[in-house]
């Protein structure tokens, strides 16, 4: 199938309440969401986008299809649902790091199911380069989780590659669960994006190349450990053909990691849909997160392609 759109992504987009001075209740409004994020970044990075979501017909979901429109990240396909509301969430910053409090049960975006996936929107994801979805998404409802599944098989059937971000969130779903279900996700992927946080929670692991090998023991011919301030670790090919690189971090002035992950994710994304190698997209990706973190919020901080040429 022609290819039309260089990454699509699916998932929930929530609206963010950040917290700027940590104890005092003083917060910034912005937008968030892992995909969503993931999805305006590689927007900035130059490359057509498509998001495929649900949202309320609240004005949250009015200022999220703004967004989206803003960043030209074509919303096509976002349903609106009068009956559901728009997810939120608050960031709140101490000594430990972000923690993430969430209202977004029964949202508009849990309520997606295979037979919306196959009313039009299975054929964005065909003409896609690149499809790109995460642990969220699955773990938001049965509902969500089935959909995002199926809409991974569809972009295998059309040759589009399949990139899955691990992005646990235990507060979502049990860790049983969350492990079969990655499990098969990572099996259905292309490119497995992990970070290392999120495995040791999942299965124990905590040593980069054993993260590595048991991405590839699932399946995934591509994984790119993600490691913070560290950098990443790029392993391709299963068995005797595995060449690994390691990525240096860079030093800056942290000020809030919400969304670094999903704006590696999106930068990588978007590198490799403009066919640059995977080492090479992901040197581009670290420093993209390199200059999220020194900004506040998710999707403000998201760096455009000048900026990271330029760091780079």
């Amino acid at each position: 199938m022609n290819k039309t759109i260089d990454v699509v992504a699916l998932g929930e987009a929530m609206v963010e309440f950040n917290q700027t001075h940590p104890g005092q209740p003083q917060y910034l409004q912005g937008f968030g969401g892992d995909t969503s994020n993931a999805v305006i970044a590689a927007a900035r990075a130059g490359v057509k986008t498509a998001y495929l979501t649900r949202v309320g017909a609240d004005t949250f979901g009015n200022a999220l299809i703004d967004l989206w429109a803003g960043e030209n990240v074509s919303t096509a396909l976002v349903e609106r649902d009068a009956a559901h509301p728009t997810g939120i969430y608050f960031v709140t910053h101490g000594q430990n790091g972000h923690e993430f409090s969430y209202l977004r049960a029964g949202s508009a975006a849990s309520r997606m199911t295979p037979q919306w996936l196959q009313a039009g929107v299975a054929d964005t994801i065909a003409a896609a380069r690149v499809l790109h979805l995460s642990g969220i998404s699955l773990a938001i409802s049965p509902n969500a989780c089935d959909t995002a599944f199926a809409a991974m098989r569809v972009a295998r059937e059309a040759g589009t590659l399949v990139s899955f971000d691990s992005n646990l969130r235990l507060k979502l779903w049990p860790l049983d669960r969350a492990r079969a279900c990655m499990a098969l996700a990572v099996s259905l992927c292309d490119v497995f994006l992990p970070s290392l946080e999120d495995v040791t929670a999942l299965v124990g692991i905590s040593d980069p190349d054993e993260v590595a090998d048991w991405g590839h023991s699932l399946g995934a011919p591509t994984v790119v450990l993600k490691l913070g301030p560290e950098g990443a670790l790029i392993s391709q090919g299963i068995g005797a053909a595995n060449k690994r690189e390691r990525i240096p971090g860079h030093k800056v002035q942290l000020v809030d990691a919400t969304g670094a992950g999903d704006c590696f994710c999106g930068n990588l994304l978007a590198q490799l849909a403009k066919g640059t190698p995977v080492v090479q997209a992901a040197r581009y990706a670290n420093a993209a997160a390199a200059i999220a973190v020194q900004g506040f919020g998710a999707v403000a901080p998201l760096p455009r392609q000048a900026e990271v040429e330029a760091m780079l």
